[in-house]
Parts: structure tokens; C-alpha cells; sequence
């Protein structure tokens, strides 16, 4: 089922994920199996669900979106306070 936004500005969703996100959990479903049948390791297929899981949308934010954020705020971005007394 393909749902577009109602007022065209928002992302096409496909479900819970925008149709970027499914594009790229399918590519990695697809190098997983791969992955799985050839070299007999499962790490690609977690790490597919795991980013599955974290693309998943609600309310227009996601959990990835949160985690890069967070990351952003807490470790990349210069923090500055300016202290000053009120007069």
C-alpha cells in the first residue's frame, strides 16, 4: 500500500518508512542474504534489522533521526554559555 501526504510537502511513505528508508533495507536484505549464503555469517542481517528498526516512523520522527541528534548535540556540535549577571 503506497501513501502519499495529504498536503505534498511531507514524504511519500511506504508503511512505517519513508520509500528512501525502504530502498536502502532492501538493498541490504538483498546483500545479507548474500552474505549469509556465501560466507555463512548472519552480522549483515542483524545490522539490516537493526537499521530497520531504527528507520521506523512515528509522529514524523524516527529513532535514527533522534540517535543523530542526539550524537550531534552531545559530541559534534561546540557547546557555548555565556554567563551573565542581571543588572
Amino acid at each position: 500500500m503506497y501513501l502519499y501526504p495529504e498536503n505534498l510537502t511531507a514524504r511519500p511513505m511506504l508503511w512505517m518508512w519513508t520509500l528512501r528508508d525502504v530502498a536502502f533495507i532492501g538493498i541490504g536484505l538483498l546483500l545479507s542474504v548474500l552474505a549469509l549464503t556465501q560466507a555463512g555469517t548472519v552480522v549483515p542481517l542483524v545490522v539490516t534489522a537493526a537499521l530497520a528498526f531504527l528507520c521506523i516512523r512515528h509522529g514524523g520522527v524516527s529513532m535514527l533521526d533522534f540517535l543523530r541528534y542526539a550524537a550531534a548535540f552531545f559530541f559534534f556540535g561546540q557547546q557555548y554559555y555565556e554567563w551573565r549577571e542581571r543588572v
